[in-house]
């Protein structure tokens, strides 16, 4: 039974499109490629969002830790005012829980598994990367938090694969808002 007798709207936002040239030239592997900044279409994204009317309200801005997810964050509070609260467990899926991927490439091969698998791995086996109830476990307790503490709206500016398991869509676009009331025991999607 869903308790939502105290609720949080969540403004959940996916970081700019990055630019991995900078990490793929220096040979950064596992979170090192988590320093990829924003490109210009990225940058000129997060500048057009900060103006939508779903950030209307908001109270400040968590963010993902990664570089991305900070530059859009940096620019949406230039724009609306808003501070920023960085949230190391808002971070991005992780390919590779050892931190020995390294190609853009291998990125998206386990992603296809992932996606291949439903997000959990085969019956009897175990992979590298994160599954989905391994980033639920790691988001709700920072949502949970927010919720305690009273705030009414809040962006979250996070990666696509975290912000699928609250929204449950196949994809999310760059920079544009996905509005939802969270409450205690909301139903991720596994």
């Amino acid at each position: 039974m869903k308790n939502t007798s105290r609720m949080i709207e969540l403004v959940l936002i996916r970081h700019g499109e990055p630019d991995y040239a900078p990490c793929d030239k220096r040979g950064f592997i596992g979170q090192g490629r988590g320093l990829a900044p924003l490109t210009p279409a990225g940058r000129a994204c997060a500048e057009k969002h900060a103006r939508d009317p779903e950030l209307l309200g908001c109270e400040l801005i968590l963010s993902s830790p990664y570089t991305r997810a900070l530059e859009t964050a940096a620019i949406l509070s230039r724009i609306t005012g808003l501070p920023i609260v960085v949230e190391v467990d808002l971070h991005e899926w992780l390919v590779d829980k050892m931190f020995r991927d390294s190609t853009s490439e291998e990125s998206i091969a386990a992603a296809q598994e992932f996606e291949r698998y439903g997000g959990s791995y085969p019956s009897g086996e175990s992979r590298n990367w994160e599954t989905s109830k391994e980033i639920i476990a790691r988001v709700v307790p920072v949502f949970d938090r927010y919720l305690e503490m009273g705030y009414q709206k809040v962006a979250v500016v996070s990666h696509g694969m975290v912000m699928r398991r609250f929204t449950g869509g196949t994809s999310t676009a760059y920079c544009q808002p996905y509005v939802l009331s969270y409450y205690k025991g909301f139903p991720c999607f596994y």
